[in-house]
């Protein structure tokens, strides 16, 4: 009875939901807790996708849940614009206070990644009065019209929906597992570095950008996670230049890489900061945080939106931040990693087709390759694995412009228990 309501679901999401909105398992979520989901067959789901690394506290943390059932007590949203409420304001300092930086900072709260994304162009542009826009090469900033443009992955992305929003470049960006065997990792670094700077002379004048949109770890374009010295070198030639330097932290943030913002790790405090995702447990929300005078720019009324900074999700968001601290999440964040990543070096010893392990912290990643040697993207052996794990038991995501990268986005509360468990499917699914 149950599988034919479950059949029944998908027959009817099939006739009312286009095919343009993809779902990477066709079975029906009735409950969920941690890092597992229950469905309407009873039969459970490890995740090891969290929503796209929105659920770094995991699914329905008992904190987030009575935070907002007291928030949905008060009142769902009278609208920020309209008549002004604590949530809001208190969730705005806390973001001052935690997002690298030691200047004065203000935050805006919007709903969705793509809109802080959007939003954090608009403030650079109005604090400027440039127009240019630079993102980087398989970077991924979201599906509106300006991010798309910003976005670097054509399918399924952008195929068909231009045009798009002019004055937007994107610059290269390293990818050490693909450099040549002739160069060094430090010669390669530096040749970048340098070709980085020939792009302002070459494409687009540092004079009329607004803002550089950099991921610390691009998520989409397959876990990439750039040298030191490179996000540095973009860091201070931005400086130089009066640009904006913009670190989109929606997937990296709130604990993702083992610290509570990417950047961390290379010692940069941008000027603008845009969070969403794990900022909210699941709830829609997003922000942009950063050096006052830069957020101060806009005047009344050029920022905000009907349902920005929704008191119920600002909720979630404040009980958030607490349970990193609480739980010691940080920590959490680099052991789930290190697990990860030794279950990938097993891996790589049993089958050649393995390649390159990545990790910042719990943000892992594993290249499949047709062997080591030759390092050719391998895209129907990454969709066998990952189909096989979505048809039993674990949730797991793929990803880079090759669409040859399988991505590790667990909870961070995920037990020992539901991992290994997890790491057991993933076995299976390689073999």
């Amino acid at each position: 009875m149950v599988i034919k309501a479950t059949e029944d679901l998908v027959s009817k999401r099939n006739k009312y939901v286009p095919k343009g909105v993809s779902n990477g398992n066709l079975h029906i979520a009735q409950s969920a807790s941690g890092a597992t989901i229950i469905d309407t067959n009873q039969r459970e789901w490890i995740d090891f996708a969290s929503a796209i690394g929105t659920l770094n506290v995991g699914h329905s943390h008992p904190k987030v849940t009575e935070a907002v059932s007291k928030q949905v007590e008060k009142f769902l949203h009278p609208g920020f614009n309209v008549i002004m409420y604590e949530e809001y304001i208190k969730l705005a300092e806390k973001l001052c206070e935690i997002t690298p930086g030691a200047f004065e900072k203000q935050a805006a709260l919007f709903n969705s990644g793509a809109e802080a994304v959007e939003n954090a162009v608009k403030i650079a542009r109005k604090y400027t009065g440039r127009q240019a826009v630079v993102s980087f090469v398989r970077g991924f900033h979201g599906r509106t019209n300006l991010t798309m443009g910003m976005t670097s992955k054509v399918k399924p992305y952008k195929f068909g929906f231009g045009p798009f929003s002019p004055e937007i470049y994107q610059a290269p960006f390293p990818y050490l597992y693909n450099k040549s065997n002739e160069l060094s990792e430090e010669a390669y670094v530096e040749r970048v570095i340098e070709e980085f700077k020939d792009f302002f002379i070459e494409t687009v004048a540092p004079e009329t950008v607004a803002c550089v949109v950099m991921e610390p770890v691009q998520g989409e374009g397959g876990f990439i996670i750039p040298p030191k010295k490179f996000v540095q070198a973009v860091s201070t030639f931005c400086e130089e230049h009066g640009i904006v330097f913009v670190a989109d932290e929606i997937q990296t943030g709130f604990g993702r890489t083992g610290k509570l913002f990417a950047m961390e790790h290379f010692d940069i405090e941008p000027d603008l900061v845009t969070v969403s995702k794990s900022l909210a447990a699941g709830l829609p929300l997003s922000g942009v945080v950063g050096r006052k005078e830069i957020m101060n720019a806009a005047d009344p009324g050029e920022l905000g939106g009907t349902y920005a900074g929704n008191p119920v999700a600002c909720a979630a968001a404040l009980a958030v931040i607490d349970i990193i601290e609480e739980e010691n999440l940080l920590r959490k964040s680099e052991e789930i990693g290190r697990e990860i990543e030794l279950k990938l070096q097993d891996l790589a010893r049993k089958h050649e087709y393995v390649g390159e392990i990545r990790r910042l912290g719990s943000m892992v990643a594993v290249e499949i390759v047709n062997n080591r040697e030759n390092k050719v993207p391998n895209k129907d052996k990454t969709g066998e694995i990952i189909k096989y794990a979505n048809d039993n038991g674990l949730l797991l995501l793929s990803a880079g412009i090759k669409g040859n990268v399988i991505r590790f986005l667990t909870p961070l509360v995920i037990t020992e228990e539901e991992l290994f468990k997890g790491l057991a499917i993933l076995e299976d699914s390689f073999t």
